[in-house]
């Protein structure tokens, strides 16, 4: 199994990177676009970028290209601000739609940011609101037990610390059943798993850019409405580019036209720039080949450490059936962060969640089944000469 497409990134060879689940390596052809932006696009046409090169509709366009991976239609994906924002933003325009229900339910596996920013909202509304957070398996079970009094329900699609991921059409189903709205955060499945948005009925989701879809280190967030709320929701946050006319300069707010009302302030030009220049790497590449090739990667993954590691005192946390989870795999080991940090010292990149997890994200763009293989053999490495029982491995940065 040949990975589809490395390429088209600016990997070396020798390295074998297994966390594009927190941030996505540099495709070829960023460089050279933020270049020509930097120099051509704002250097010689100055304020003039705005008309000339189409800045001011970027987060529309860029917005385009994420809806045709992510089952959405042209016009409801809109590229803004950051992916704690849009909850906010879009959590508070479903709350709205639901004026007489006062229960958001979540789960323990969601981001914490979805969480704390449901908490600041829903406190400062001081409306009595209350956030219920269950266990990711008792999700469909809450949501009959709130009744007539849930509003929402926010979830994480693929959970980021297990790789655990919901069914997306049947928990939207039961949402909608009992009259509530659904919001999906969709951080580890856009350019991941396949989504269709609009086949399952989805209301709101958000996503960030910067893991599976290679946009870069900060790079923005996405919003998606469904066109039926984006063309009455009431903005959160009523800045003038989610204005009807921003340039009339009116000192009233009128909303613009659907999901165009998410936008707030300027768009972040370089940052879409570089970001649209990433997305060319799925030209040509559809999402259900990408679905083949990880769950083949995925599975051999745990396969080759639990036979190769398995006196190792390794936990896999990730479910064993593919079809109920993401493109990553997680095991637990009493040395994780120690594990992990010697992996990257041998050119194994992964990631380590508290308390005990090591994660590996795998992204059939850039990786195939001989770089699994060989992942699986430096982890074996490292476990069997007990590489990671250095001091300089277990010492835990601020950050991690």
């Amino acid at each position: 199994m040949e990975a589809l497409a490395r390429d088209r990134f600016e990997l070396a060879d020798d390295l074998i990177y297994l966390d594009g689940n927190s941030l996505g390596p540099l495709p070829r052809g960023v460089s050279q676009r933020m270049a020509e932006v930097i120099q051509t696009e704002w250097g010689a046409s100055l304020i003039r970028g705005w008309n000339d090169h189409s800045w001011i509709g970027m987060p529309g366009r860029v917005g385009d290209r994420i809806a045709r991976l992510i089952g959405a239609g042209l016009g409801t994906v809109m590229v803004t601000d950051s992916t704690s924002l849009n909850v906010a933003k879009v959590l508070s325009a479903a709350v709205d739609l639901r004026p007489q229900r006062r229960v958001v339910l979540s789960d323990s596996g969601n981001f914490p940011t979805d969480l704390y920013m449901a908490q600041g909202l829903l406190g400062a509304r001081k409306t009595g609101h209350e956030l219920r957070i269950v266990a990711p398996e008792e999700v469909e079970a809450a949501i009959t037990d709130a009744g007539d009094d849930l509003a929402v329900v926010m979830l994480t699609h693929v959970d980021y610390r297990t790789g655990r991921m919901h069914d997306m059409p049947s928990v939207t189903a039961a949402t909608h059943a009992a009259g509530a709205l659904s919001l999906w955060d969709l951080a580890h499945s856009a350019g991941a798993v396949p989504v269709d948005l609009t086949g399952d009925d989805v209301d709101f989701a958000v996503g960030c850019t910067y893991k599976y879809l290679n946009g870069g280190p900060g790079s923005p967030g996405f919003a998606y409405a469904a066109p039926q709320h984006a063309a009455t929701m009431t903005p959160l946050l009523s800045g003038w580019m989610g204005h009807a006319s921003p340039f009339a300069f009116d000192l009233d707010y009128q909303p613009a036209e659907g999901v165009e009302r998410l936008r707030v302030g300027t768009p972040p030009v370089l940052a879409l720039s570089a970001l649209d220049a990433a997305l060319d790497v799925w030209d040509g590449i559809e999402m259900a080949a990408v679905r083949e090739a990880s769950v083949g990667l995925t599975t051999a993954f745990i396969e080759g450490v639990e036979d190769r590691c398995g006196d190792h005192d390794l936990q896999l946390v990730t479910p064993r059936d593919p079809a109920r989870r993401g493109s990553q795999v997680s095991f637990a080991h009493p040395a994780a962060y120690a594990v992990v940090q010697a992996l990257i010292a041998d050119d194994v990149i992964g990631d380590f969640r508290a308390p005990d997890v090591m994660r590996f994200g795998f992204t059939p763009l850039y990786l195939g089944l001989a770089e699994v293989e060989e992942a699986v053999e430096r982890l074996r490495t490292v476990l069997d000469e007990r590489r990671w029982d250095r001091a300089a491995f277990k010492v835990r940065a601020a950050v991690t």
